[in-house]
């Protein structure tokens, strides 16, 4: 299919009826002497002509160019701009969303601080990958969507504390539903889901929802406050991820960059590409107007 050009500004072009109004209006004007033969007597005009004081000559050529230059001008702010249909896009399948235990067990522990910069860690070794937060203790709460603005999300994790939630209690569960449903809504189709976690309540519904994650791709890891547990290490290997111990950050920031499986995928509709050619009328209003620089002869 041959791609058509569209006008993505089209408004711009009501100026052109306008300019050729003024360029009407100036060529008149120009015509007669720029109105001297209404304001001087007539019989001073022949005379001052007969001296060659007084020039008939139109003199056009500046006024035409001018115009030109400013046709092209108008143009150009129209955006004329080809269509492409047939490019292939992209989008990345990959994400991750830190769960992390803001409960008073964890937030009022010695080793909080350092939880936190596992946390922080963890989302600068994202690199490309949007990152997502969802606190949680009693209730499940999303902190952050996903986004690719991991600045701002490691400060999100920065302040987190017992205050964070108002819910008393523990309930991964509801944290780790709260993860799953913000990598579908985000259509992330591979990715890592990350619970910092003390060990506490994990129970069998944490354990249905390890296995929702690994069924739909994506990987579960727990990034432990106290040393590993049973129940950890079974929570981790059926979400198909690893279990991390505070002393491990270099090798949790690895997993979550170097091996990381970012994809792409081609997507099954086609996206409208727009190439604006404005900017090369511009250049072209630029040879009209080279016109007023030329040497007058004397």
């Amino acid at each position: 299919m041959t791609p058509h050009v569209t006008l993505l500004r089209p408004e711009w072009l009501l100026l052109l009826p306008l300019l050729a109004a003024l360029g009407w209006w100036l060529h008149r004007r120009r015509g007669q002497l720029g109105g001297w033969e209404r304001a001087a007597n007539p019989a001073l005009l022949q005379a001052l002509a007969a001296l060659g004081r007084v020039s008939h000559s139109r003199g056009g050529t500046g006024l035409t160019a001018a115009l030109i230059a400013a046709a092209f001008g108008i143009l150009a702010l129209s955006g004329p701009a080809q269509e492409r249909r047939d490019a292939v896009s992209f989008r990345n399948l990959d994400g991750a969303v830190f769960v992390i235990d803001a409960s008073p067990s964890v937030t009022g522990s010695d080793r909080w601080p350092q939880l936190q910069t596992m946390g922080r860690f963890g989302v600068s070794a994202l690199g490309t990958r949007p990152g997502g937060l969802v606190v949680y203790a009693g209730d499940a709460y999303v902190a952050s969507d996903l986004t690719r603005d991991l600045r701002q999300l490691g400060q999100t994790v920065s302040v987190i504390d017992a205050g964070t939630v108002p819910d008393k209690g523990s309930r991964p569960e509801r944290g780790l539903a709260l993860a799953t449903q913000m990598l579908e809504d985000g259509q992330v189709l591979a990715g890592d889901v990350v619970l910092f976690t003390d060990g506490a309540s994990l129970g069998p519904g944490t354990l249905a929802e390890a296995q929702a994650i690994a069924a739909r791709g994506a990987r579960l890891s727990v990034v432990s406050l106290n040393a590993p547990s049973a129940e950890t290490e079974t929570l981790s290997r059926i979400g198909n991820g690893r279990t991390f111990t505070l002393d491990q950050t270099d090798a949790f920031a690895r997993f979550l960059s170097e091996d990381a499986r970012t994809r792409l995928e081609a997507q099954d509709f086609p996206l409208l590409f727009q190439r604006d050619f404005g900017r090369y009328l511009l250049l072209l209003a630029l040879l009209p107007l080279l016109l007023l620089f030329r040497r007058r002869a004397t």
